[in-house]
């Protein structure tokens, strides 16, 4: 797992290429300052959108509610780039946005949606849901009893809320809100269409336009280093203070009847984020759909679908498998050393695909070439370019996304349950399978769930190691809209989006049935 990361580092001492200078000199300043624009704005706007719905959801019972609930995730089902290819058609001459002011008599007016306002608007109705999800768990389970002693401390409703609802959430609101960071610079899709640099374009303009790896890595670097420097951040922020709830005294949040006026709002304010991040797109695409289909519905089509599909369920598999022996194997052994090694888990998660892609590139160039001098052939590739350098890739990039629900359920057993077991005799793998494994089944499948959706929407990782003679859907709705053909990416675009649609409902029901026990 740590092998890309010290291929990375290594590289450093080889100095950047030839065109570092010119970078430095003409746009490293453009591709840092948008990154960091893209970043501090899509935060502040997910931030709002996320804990806004998430406490209306988690704390008042309105109309339509348990509809709401669930369809606030949906967003997470379109990947970024696909919503700013819908949003391009929607603002377009002709699209819904023209035919709607024609509706209502106003002629002439055209938005400008490709500059970077329009891609913090893209990024932050496209990722919102990471925010939302993090802090509707944490609301869930908040204490009655604290909200009801702030109040007899003549607390008002924001007052409580800023000052002992929102500060006990801070670890799970600046986790989703680092997962919204991380995102925001591994994207590339939509960064490039709407012609916003930033350093993630800026590592795929130096590899393949300049062809100089180095310099690539040099860029990679200073992506990683942002990434690490918000970790370190939130870390120092949070210092030695605990946000644990007392089991003895700590009473699950009532939920309150809203009044009428109540209930439109509460409707209204979280209704809007699911018709912007989901059904404005899906309708852009499913009338481009209607217009395109007879082009790309083909045997071509289903071999890319079965493709995609296959190889994220491996990967989802073999990352959970991973995961499983990562949190037992330094369980059951003896050495106190390896007891941190589960801390690499979250390592690749923290990484952007692009960087990742050429942290796994330089050490699988380097193994073949030592293969083909072991064997004395002509030099060629073994590794790279296969389906093994992809699925590698892939398990440290999406390990962090298995381990989290795995560790979590696997604390909550108890340890006297396999002592009893080991003391009837029971060795270590039949206590797992027999008894540990059962009880795990929940997170496992929530684990593969996630992985699974993860995999099948990346685009930078799988543009630069997939195999020559594989595609993914991704990469052929990257390639359509790449190629000005953006109305015929509407196919592969919404079978992402249903492939994605049917786990999120079924993890939904999974945090749902977690909510009732």
């Amino acid at each position: 797992m740590l092998l890309p990361i010290i291929a990375l580092l290594l590289t450093v001492f080889k100095g950047p290429g030839e065109s570092w200078g010119h970078l430095v000199d003409t746009v490293l300043v453009t591709y840092t300052a948008n990154s960091f624009v893209l970043v501090l704005f899509t935060a502040i706007l997910t931030v709002l959108i996320g804990v806004s719905t998430a406490w209306i959801v988690s704390r008042y019972q309105f109309t339509g509610k348990r509809l709401v609930e669930w369809l606030l995730i949906m967003p997470l089902t379109i990947p970024s780039y696909i919503t700013a290819y819908a949003y391009a058609g929607i603002f377009d001459y002709g699209g819904l946005f023209s035919k709607l002011l024609t509706g209502l008599g106003i002629e002439g007016v055209k938005l400008d949606i490709f500059n970077i306002q329009g891609l913090i608007f893209i990024l932050s109705i496209s990722l919102f849901p990471y925010v939302y999800v993090a802090t509707r768990a944490v609301f869930l389970f908040q204490s009655q009893r604290l909200i009801e002693a702030s109040s007899a401390l003549r607390a008002g409703y924001f007052k409580t809320f800023f000052r002992v609802v929102l500060p006990l959430a801070r670890p799970a609101l600046f986790g989703g809100v680092l997962l919204v960071i991380m995102e925001v610079l591994n994207d590339y899709g939509a960064a490039k269409y709407y012609g916003v640099n930033t350093l993630t374009t800026g590592v795929f303009r130096a590899w393949f336009a300049l062809e100089e790896l180095d310099t690539a890595v040099a860029l990679a670097l200073i992506l990683l280093g942002i990434v690490l420097a918000f970790v370190v951040l939130e870390k120092w922020l949070r210092g030695k203070r605990s946000y644990q709830l007392s089991t003895k005294s700590n009473v699950r949040l009532t939920t309150l009847k809203s009044s009428r006026s109540q209930n439109l709002l509460f409707l209204l304010l979280t209704v809007i984020p699911i018709v912007f991040g989901f059904i404005f797109p899906v309708i852009q695409l499913v009338l481009w759909l209607t217009l395109t289909w007879e082009k790309t519905f083909s045997v071509q089509y289903f071999t890319i679908a079965l493709q995609s599909v296959g190889i994220a369920l491996l990967a989802a598999f073999m990352t959970v498998l991973i995961a499983l022996m990562i949190i037992y194997f330094s369980t059951w052994n003896r050495l106190s050393v390896l007891k941190g090694l589960n801390r690499i888990a979250a390592l690749g998660y923290a990484i952007p695909g692009a960087v990742l892609a050429i942290g796994v590139l330089i050490p699988i160039l380097a193994m073949d070439n030592w293969l083909l001098k072991l064997q004395g052939a002509t030099p060629s590739f073994l590794l790279n370019g296969t389906i093994i350098a992809l699925l590698y890739a892939y398990i440290i990039r999406f390990l962090a996304v298995s381990f989290k629900p795995l560790q979590a359920n696997q604390l909550k057993i108890s340890d006297s349950l396999s002592e009893s077991a080991h003391s009837l005799g029971s060795g270590t793998l039949k206590t797992f399978f027999k008894i540990e494994f059962p009880l795990l089944r929940t997170g496992i499948f929530s684990a593969v769930i996630l992985v699974f959706i993860d995999t099948i929407k990346e685009l930078p990782l799988t543009l630069i190691l997939k195999p020559y003679d594989v595609n993914t859907l991704a990469v052929k709705a990257y390639e359509y809209a790449s190629d000005e053909l953006v109305m015929e990416s509407a196919l592969p675009a919404l079978t992402i989006i249903i492939a994605g649609l049917i786990p999120i409902l079924l993890f939904n029901n999974l945090l749902l049935k977690f909510k009732n026990n």
